[in-house]
């Protein structure tokens, strides 16, 4: 076992360090200096291997440290309870949430079909080996931060400890179920393709961790002690037991064939994704002209993930303001909490502003469905087309991330009053405004993101190294505005004056330069 491990994690590594070799060659400016031939380049290839070994480090470190800070400890001030026991409640559902969602059992990757079924090493040796190799990597990820957040909390010591064990311990069940239930069905449930239920329990389990402190109900210390001794002993009964499991090449297969990797080309596997997302209906027309009529039979055939997709979000939207404004009407400590929350945590809203946002599954669609097959034609890449389009997509764009936003802008501005209001007027405005300058603000950004930088090539995969590192940064900006506490006057009127300068220059810098960066890749 020992040794298929290290033959397949040399496996990953040798695929990692091409895939940044090759990121590194798609670099502005730099793939004109780099010749062809780099991948023969020997000190490259050492090059490639440090920062693979950095990435290593940092998914078993950095990843783990971010989530307890972002996702956990700069929540525990604005809830009215014990910080340790508030720790431990957002800690108990989170890591139930991240069991459902990455079981790594159930996670067809590349690297695991060229091991299994290309190089036909053994199933179970490789899978096992893995397994408790990437165990191993979230308890020694998490054992320091938790010990760290645990000081910060006043949590015991000895529980902080057992904190990561507790992860790997709510893995571990998890994925003993699913292996019970494939033994059952012989149904190999993909990870990446969650079923509704699922996401049905991952929306409770959020609902728990994140609403009901605010009742000033959270997890006692005593509590979680008690169900972490129980998960203890069921996961080292289910540890057993998947060590015990022997149809893992059976279990892969079928991820697999279902996940399309074993019979068809990427290429097709989008294409058929795509394809599903259309509606093709013949009574589907436009009574306009030119690049608004091209346009607008796209926006009705794709329905599915445009309109229909955005108005059920609103819906939610909807239904949880409804729900808030009956509990700050009927209870009297969250009305002051949430009238507080309203004057100071506004920047909050930059980061679920960006969650919201449909950008890039539009913009995606934009391409496997229209743009893959249009590029193609030379005179699709004529500038006057090419900007003409660019106009329609924004205005369509904007207008559907608007209704979300609307809600959002309108149920913030009533739930202030609601709340007890404020002494400054201008508040309300202000949260309306800066809410829809947002949004605004993500629709221009991602299209203007698309049409400079195209990141996807003509088979349909994303290959542009400049685009993931934008959206990396986006993130992670909108991620650090969760940790800002700011009056709602002045942030909100500095980030719409923001919104604003920046939707312009970017839409004057794509006009400019569309015409030529918007191409297919090779």
């Amino acid at each position: 076992m020992v040794r298929t491990f290290f033959l397949s994690f040399r496996l990953k590594n040798t695929y990692r360090v091409n895939s940044i070799i090759y990121s590194i060659k798609q670099l502005p400016l730099i793939k004109k200096i780099l010749p062809d031939t780099l991948y023969q380049n020997h000190g490259l290839k050492i090059f490639g291997n440090v920062i693979s070994a950095l990435i290593e480090v940092g998914t078993t470190f950095i990843g783990k440290l971010l989530y307890l800070w972002l996702m956990i400890y700069s929540f525990i001030s604005m809830y009215p309870t014990n910080s340790s026991e508030t720790f431990l409640h957002l800690f108990f559902f989170l890591t139930l949430c991240g069991g459902l969602l990455n079981t790594y059992l159930f996670n067809p990757t590349r690297d695991k079909y060229y091991a299994m079924f290309l190089m036909n090493m053994d199933a179970r040796e490789y899978t096992l080996s893995n397994y408790y190799y990437a165990m191993l990597k979230v308890f020694i990820g998490f054992l320091p931060f938790t010990i760290l957040f645990g000081i910060l909390t006043h949590i015991p010591i000895w529980l902080s400890i057992l904190l990561p064990l507790f992860v790997v311990m709510v893995k571990t069940m998890i994925n003993y179920f699913s292996l019970i239930d494939f033994k059952k069905t012989r149904k190999a449930k993909n990870e990446n393709v969650p079923f509704k239920i699922v996401w049905i329990l991952i929306v409770i389990f959020l609902a728990l961790a994140y609403l009901v402190p605010f009742t000033k109900i959270v997890m006692p210390i005593w509590l979680f002690v008690v169900l972490f001794m129980i998960s203890l002993g069921l996961g080292s009964y289910c540890f057993f037991k998947i060590h015990r499991f022997t149809e893992y090449r059976m279990m892969y297969k079928q991820l697999f064939a279902n996940s399309g990797m074993e019979k068809k080309t990427a290429e097709q596997i989008n294409k058929e994704t795509a394809l599903k997302q259309i509606e093709l209906d013949r009574d589907l027309t436009s009574s306009k002209d030119g690049f608004p009529y091209f346009h607008e039979l796209f926006v009705k055939r794709h329905r599915k993930i445009l309109t229909i997709a955005v108005k059920k979000q609103a819906l939610v939207l909807l239904l949880l303001s409804v729900a808030i404004f009956i509990g700050v009407l009927v209870n009297k400590d969250i009305k002051s909490t949430t009238n507080g929350i309203l004057l100071m945590w506004l920047p909050y809203f930059v980061f679920i502003m960006y969650m919201l946002n449909r950008g890039t599954t539009i913009t995606q669609a934009m391409f496997m469905n229209c743009d893959h097959a249009m590029l193609t034609y030379r005179i699709y890449r004529n500038p006057n087309v090419i900007l003409g389009l660019f106009r329609e997509r924004l205005k369509t764009l904007i207008s559907i991330n608007l209704l979300p936003a609307t809600i959002i802008g309108a149920s913030l501005a009533f739930l202030l009053f609601l709340t007890g209001g404020t002494t400054n007027a201008l508040n309300y405005v202000v949260l309306f405004v800066s809410i829809i300058a947002m949004s605004i603000f993500f629709s221009v950004h991602y299209l203007v993101m698309y049409y400079l930088l195209q990141p996807y090539n003509v088979n349909t995969e994303m290959k542009s190294s400049t685009y993931s590192i934008v959206q990396g940064v986006t993130y992670f900006a909108c991620y650090y505005m969760m940790q800002l506490k700011l009056p709602t006057f002045y942030f909100g009127l500095v980030i719409t004056l923001f919104c604003v300068a920046y939707s312009l220059l970017s839409l004057w810098i794509a006009y400019r330069m569309a015409p030529k960066t918007f191409k297919l890749r090779n």
